[in-house]
């Protein structure tokens, strides 16, 4: 089993486990039509939806098997405004799959970024990783530049690959190895 030792503090933010605790505040950007959009499933999330998906990220608190989810909420004195996660897709190739989800309310003050960048220096530093990658919807604009703001290079735009709400979607796949991620920190500390 390999799990931060938590809390993660960043200069702005903590990173720990979710809790039942959370529901509230996960609600409050669950519900919103403007983080569903990018959302598979549904749309917006009733409260007992929000429930469920608190339960199921308060169990996701460790990396014990390939496949699992790491899911960590990010708190600000404001409460929990997002989630960060890894998902370990690969033993073998020491490889793992980003993703996130943030409150636009706290949108353009780099949060998301400092939060991600946290499960990115854990993930290859405490857990070994040698590539991370993430996805997004290939009009998912915010998510791309994220991804590009944490060094993160874009290596496909697969083509109508995957049904969203009924139409046919380009995905976009962002990805950085552990050499790049430490090269990025190095130069960042100069």
């Amino acid at each position: 089993m390999s799990q931060p030792a938590y809390p993660i503090h960043t200069a702005r933010l903590t990173l720990r486990p979710v809790t039942l605790d959370d529901l509230d505040d996960v609600y409050a950007y669950q519900r919103r039509p403007d983080v569903a959009r990018w959302m598979r499933g549904a749309g917006p999330r009733t409260r007992e939806q929000s429930r469920a998906s608190v339960l199921a990220m308060a169990s996701d608190d460790a990396l014990r098997a390939e496949g699992d989810c790491l899911t960590l909420a990010v708190v600000t004195d404001d409460g929990v405004i997002g989630t960060v996660e890894l998902v370990w897709r690969s033993r073998l190739d020491r490889a793992a799959e980003l993703g996130y989800v943030f409150h636009p309310d706290h949108g353009g003050r780099g949060l998301a970024t400092e939060a991600a960048a946290a499960l990115l220096d854990w993930g290859f530093d405490g857990f070994g990783l040698h590539r991370i990658y993430a996805r997004c919807h290939g009009r998912n604009d915010a998510s791309a530049r994220l991804m590009t703001r944490l060094g993160m290079r874009q290596e496909a735009r697969h083509v109508e690959s995957y049904l969203f709400r009924g139409e046919w979607a380009d995905q976009l796949v962002f990805a950085i190895l552990a050499r790049e991620w430490r090269s990025r920190a190095a130069t960042a500390r100069v």
